[in-house]
């Protein structure tokens, strides 16, 4: 865990970091400068002497670095990084709750959770720094980006710990909704057990053999004209952990373009989300006691043929 940065957010967005290596004892440093550093640890892509001249490279102090210090082991340097152009999320993220410890909200398909690597801009928590105003604001837990529905943050980092550690605990009741083909063979109610792995560089995870860590309680609660809906608790909190169990029992969910097979869908296509829906969450919150719940607004849509 880093110090906390001596730089402050821009647009929602935190500092960046690096930290220089230790240095082992009789050897001497790879690096004369901390500019050889910078420029042999970021990518090329990074323009190190541009950004050192304008001063955008700082220590912990918020003092500039010139890039001709000698190298100092164990050392951080903070940055912002350089944003790239994203395709902008047609759709607002709705409050559900707010007080002085969480914010819950309903958070619409295709927007991500959290920063990463392609989506940074147009992510849940980004936004709502930004728009509400609350730069320490972070989730408790994560939908997957094409997910919708209830989503809880803690507003200030004090209080992610407790909130963080019922998700953990699986001491808060999940469940959620998702429209998927109808087939009168498949026996329902059932729990789908198994083991899901995702490995790195992998787009979908796959069942594999071992001890089971994935467990989802499957209920049909409608059908219409060849096609379901599905009530979906899950027991556990694995990496597409409902999709691919949907899909495992021969009924992928409607719009899935990961499941059963992967499909090629730009980023700005926003035409066919996935019917799947963080529908209901409910804890006892463990600051004050108080029961809590909260309901996705978020409505499935039927194939046509179904309406």
């Amino acid at each position: 865990m880093p110090p906390r940065s001596p730089l402050p957010q821009r647009d929602g967005l935190g500092a960046a970091w690096v930290r220089t290596p230790d240095r082992v004892p009789g050897v001497d440093a790879p690096w004369l400068t901390m500019r050889d550093f910078l420029v042999s640890r970021l990518p090329v892509a990074v323009p190190v002497d541009e950004r050192l001249r304008a001063g955008e490279f700082v220590d912990q102090a918020g003092r500039p670095w010139t890039g001709d210090e000698p190298y100092r082991a164990n050392t951080f340097v903070w940055f912002h990084r350089p944003r790239r152009p994203e395709p902008a999320v047609p759709f607002p993220i709705d409050v559900l709750y707010a007080d002085e410890r969480i914010v819950v909200v309903d958070k619409p398909h295709f927007l991500a959770t959290t920063p990463n690597g392609t989506h940074v801009t147009e992510t849940v928590v980004t936004r709502l720094r930004h728009s509400l105003g609350l730069p320490e604001l972070a989730p408790v837990h994560r939908l997957d980006r094409l997910t919708a529905g209830v989503l809880v943050l803690t507003v200030q980092r004090v209080h992610r710990g407790p909130y963080a550690a019922l998700f953990q605990s699986r001491s808060v009741e999940k469940s959620y909704e998702a429209l998927a083909a109808y087939d009168p063979d498949l026996v329902l109610p059932r729990r789908v057990v198994g083991r899901i792995e995702k490995r790195r560089g992998h787009l979908q995870a796959e069942v594999v053999d071992g001890e089971p860590n994935a467990e989802t309680l499957i209920e049909l609660l409608e059908r219409r004209d060849g096609w379901g809906r599905y009530r979906l608790t899950p027991l556990t909190g694995k990496t597409h952990q409902l999709r691919l169990h949907l899909s495992g029992l021969g009924v992928p969910i409607l719009g899935d373009s990961l499941y059963p097979v992967v499909a090629d869908v730009v980023d700005d296509d926003f035409s066919t989300p996935l019917q799947l829906v963080a529908r209901r969450l409910a804890f006892v919150d463990p600051i004050d006691g108080t029961p809590r719940e909260y309901v996705s607004r978020f409505a499935l849509t039927w194939p046509e043929a179904a309406r």
